[in-house]
């Protein structure tokens, strides 16, 4: 047990705990893609969502809003499509610059988040299940994404972006491992 006195710690350290450093590896750099599609449907859809308000209330004579916001309706669509053109510019970069992982031999260990930062290790002897999965866009792009799961919800993990082989290897591997850890402890 450490205790702080002083703006130093007894055990010798600084005043501060050690920082995490950033897992060892990063996704592939198909990723980028990958989230750029997905960020472009979505977009995509609220672009053309906001087109049809616009349409919609211009066409109507819809008075039920203050005049200030009927009068400028036509700009949703701008809005929303350089909304979504800088998301789809931006976020994907990112997201890659950010999401990282590593697999030590007892701790699986994942950073995520945009604006606020996600840093969780999940205990190898926690986990119960290890998924892998592919969605349309990420079998296109020769990606998968390992779900990691423990009795806790917060204790779970998912890492995606991985390129198939290494997803399938991270899976079997952590599957084997977690089911040896529980053996062992019985």
């Amino acid at each position: 047990m450490t205790s702080v006195r002083r703006g130093r710690r007894r055990d010798g350290g600084g005043p501060h705990p050690p920082r995490l450093r950033p897992p060892e590896h990063r996704v592939s750099p198909r990723a980028i893609a990958h989230w750029a599609i997905e960020y472009l449907l979505l977009w995509g859809l609220a672009f053309g969502l906001a087109l049809g308000v616009a349409a919609w209330a211009g066409d109507t004579g819809w008075d039920a809003p203050p005049a200030w916001l009927t009068g400028r309706i036509g700009w949703l669509p701008y809005i929303v499509g350089a909304a979504g053109l800088l998301m789809v510019a931006v976020a994907p970069v990112w997201r890659y610059r950010v999401h990282r992982w590593e697999v030590s031999s007892d701790v699986v260990y994942t950073r995520t988040g945009w604006f606020s930062r996600e840093w969780l290790l999940v205990p190898v002897g926690r986990i119960q299940t290890v998924d892998s999965k592919q969605g349309l866009i990420e079998r296109l792009l020769g990606l998968a994404t390992i779900e990691v799961n423990t009795a806790s919800h917060t204790g779970s993990s998912e890492v995606s972006g991985l390129p198939v082989a290494v997803a399938t290897r991270l899976a079997e591997d952590l599957a084997h491992r977690a089911h040896d850890l529980r053996d062992d402890a019985t």
